[in-house]
């Protein structure tokens, strides 16, 4: 218990370390530099809802629509997104006022909605649906001032200022359904320092929105395309009948303001969106109770094992070592090879696929590498270490073929290459077909397909059969004790030796290292918010590490002490038992958090579940596995074998 009061202290400071490399980012693309009156391009990049999952294009509603429609150029993390980002017809000019203009208007006439158009928005706006919109590189967001305290007096209360990504396309109130037709954006520059005799340069720093439901009779359009909003709060909101077209509107304004924010950053606004102190007091109290219980445990196993060995090492009482039972007894088979070594190695080879890109991926995203501004960069940057990380995949995995007395190689680095790549991406056709079905951009298109696939035949395929030609040709891994010709039998086991049970003992202690960073990276992915708490998260993950590896020691020492040796695959299985929890705790999240109803967002939600709680057991069961393999090898070659 000394040396881990010791420790505590060093882990304390590496947290606080953590904590500061958290909010830290490098800000990736140039900064543009705008003089008066240039323009400022606003493009928009989808329509998201988390009731639905489903993104959309922009231009999947009936907005006003540009002379030319123009799509950026997206990259394969983008694509994988569902980002269409495309321009609109808004003109904005930088540090120009404009308090109202017409979108779309000819001749001063309004737009009419058809009885399709107007059922599709009202649908839309019943779904909850947010629209996303940039400026130079910067999304919009709405501010929600909320109250912190509940004082009866007015002036004792404080504005808790919060942003929500986007804004909402419309209301429901008493039944009726209502369109926000009117943005008022505004956006912050930052006034660069220039010599005297140089014109000054602005930088865009922050770029908000107030969404506003105008009906057409309060609006008056001129033919210049401008217009006068109502005064006052005596106007009524434009609301959209689904059985009839409708008449409206289209309108924007535009204010600027000056801003002490620097360009560098800018971002910080939208990253610290959430409470974040809840967040680090959770992460420090997992960090303590991870720590004090691994200590625990690891000096049992060590105090246990320092018993037993110092026993089984005693060659002056031969009747007691006659009569001793324990893991010793079983030394001439725990060697032995389990059953389908090519798939146990297969999986294996996979996990330390996996866990390579991970690490390095919250390594490189914590060094602040994988800015926000750079759209998509961490997908497509995972996507492209999985595919490189297979030499180390197929290296690993046929070494260990090789151990297990394996001879077929040629076949099983085409396991290693397939199975999991193959579970992965024939669950994600089928759903692609579902998305597909409701024209939704989160699709992936058919070249985008086609080029994951070339990329898994033409990278990681060669790659993992050249790391599993080497892994096959080295020499196996050398194992202290021989094993022998007939299996010895296995006694009777007691009920908590049982695989489920200790699949869930050995699976609470990961879970809990990383139940609270769950929530935030759920939040992230089905509510459409940031996550940049990398800090926090490779913190989270060495912790994970180590739990994982203590707990699978533990559970291979009591199944040996128990004289069954075959804990190959039980280890495997048993290591990857906290992705049991995570996927009770998904379950708890789609009843408790979101608001889904529909077959298909379900079907969304719990076919990447799947995929998640899957790559979680190959990773967590690669991590237990390998700790529990170099224990075993450890203690049996630190007793004397007869």
């Amino acid at each position: 218990m000394a040396a881990l009061l010791d420790w505590l202290p060093w882990s304390l400071l590496l947290f606080s370390l953590m904590c500061e490399t958290s909010a830290f980012y490098v800000p990736g693309v140039a900064p543009i530099n705008f003089h008066q009156n240039d323009p400022v391009e606003i493009k928009a990049v989808k329509l998201t809802s988390s009731r639905t999952q489903l993104p959309y294009e922009y231009y999947s509603l009936p907005f006003c629509q540009p002379s030319k429609i123009t799509y950026k150029a997206e990259n394969l993390g983008e694509v994988l997104r569902g980002d269409r980002i495309v321009n609109t017809p808004f003109q904005v000019l930088m540090n120009s006022e404009k308090k109202c203009e017409v979108l779309c208007s000819q001749s001063n006439k309004p737009v009419t909605l058809t009885v399709e158009q107007s059922r599709l928005v009202a649908e839309r706006i019943t779904e909850d649906y947010y629209v996303h919109l940039i400026a130079d590189n910067l999304p919009v967001a709405t501010r929600l001032e909320l109250y912190s305290n509940r004082d009866s007096d007015d002036k004792k209360k404080e504005k808790d200022v919060q942003f929500e990504h986007g804004y909402r396309l419309g209301f429901t109130d008493v039944n009726k359904i209502y369109l926000h037709n009117h943005l008022s954006f505004i956006l912050y520059y930052h006034r660069e320092d220039m010599e005297e005799d140089q014109e000054h340069t602005y930088r865009v720093v922050r770029f908000e929105v107030i969404p506003q439901s105008i009906r057409l009779e309060d609006l008056k359009a001129d033919e210049k395309s401008s217009c006068t909003l109502p005064e006052g709060t005596n106007s009524s909101p434009q609301e959209i009948d689904p059985t009839k077209e409708n008449q409206l509107y289209f309108t924007y304004s535009v204010h600027w303001e000056e801003s002490d924010i620097k360009w560098a950053s800018r971002w910080d606004t939208y990253l610290t969106m959430s409470d974040v102190q809840i967040h680090w007091f959770s992460i420090i109290n997992s960090v303590v109770v991870v720590f004090f219980l691994s200590g625990i445990l690891s000096m049992i196993i060590i105090r246990t094992l320092r018993k037993d060995i110092a026993n089984y090492n005693k060659e002056d009482d031969i009747e007691d070592t006659m009569e001793e039972s324990g893991w010793k007894l079983v030394h001439g088979d725990v060697f032995r090879p389990p059953q389908y070594p090519m798939i146990l190695s297969s999986l294996l080879g996979s996990g330390i696929q996996l866990f390579c890109m991970i690490l390095i991926v919250i390594f490189v995203a914590m060094l602040g590498m994988l800015s926000p501004s750079s759209r998509g960069a961490l997908m497509t940057t995972a996507c492209f270490l999985f595919m490189f990380m297979g030499v180390f995949g197929g290296f690993s995995a046929g070494r260990l073929y090789r151990t297990l007395k394996g001879h077929r190689w040629k076949k099983g680095a085409f396991c290693t290459a397939t199975l999991y790549p193959g579970v992965v991406f024939g669950i994600c056709f089928v759903l692609n077909c579902f998305i597909w079905g409701k024209h939704s951009s989160g699709a992936v298109p058919f070249p985008t397909m086609v080029a994951l696939l070339c990329m898994w035949f033409g990278i990681s395929l060669p790659l993992v059969y050249l790391g599993y030609y080497f892994g096959f040709r080295k020499q196996p891994y050398d194992n202290p004790v021989r094993t022998n010709q007939i299996p010895r039998q296995i006694p009777e086991q007691r009920w908590y030796m049982n695989r489920f049970v200790g699949i869930l003992m050995a699976g609470i202690l990961p879970f809990g290292a990383m139940f609270i960073e769950l929530f935030f990276i759920f939040s992230a992915i089905w509510e459409n918010q940031f996550y940049y708490l990398f800090g926090f998260l490779f913190l989270v993950f060495i912790i994970l590490v180590v739990s994982c590896s203590q707990i699978s020691i533990v559970m291979v020492y009591f199944q040996l002490c128990a004289e069954d040796y075959r804990w190959w695959w039980r280890n495997f299985l048993v290591s990857g038992g906290s992705a049991f929890y995570v996927l009770v705790y998904a379950i708890f999240y789609f009843v408790n958090k979101l608001d889904i109803v529909e077959f298909i967002p379900s079907l969304l939600y719990f076919g990447y579940t799947a995929l998640m709680v899957l790559s979680f057991w190959l990773l967590t069961g690669t991590i237990g596995f390998y700790a529990a393999y170099m224990f075993v090898r450890k203690i049996y070659a630190a007793v004397k074998i007869d």
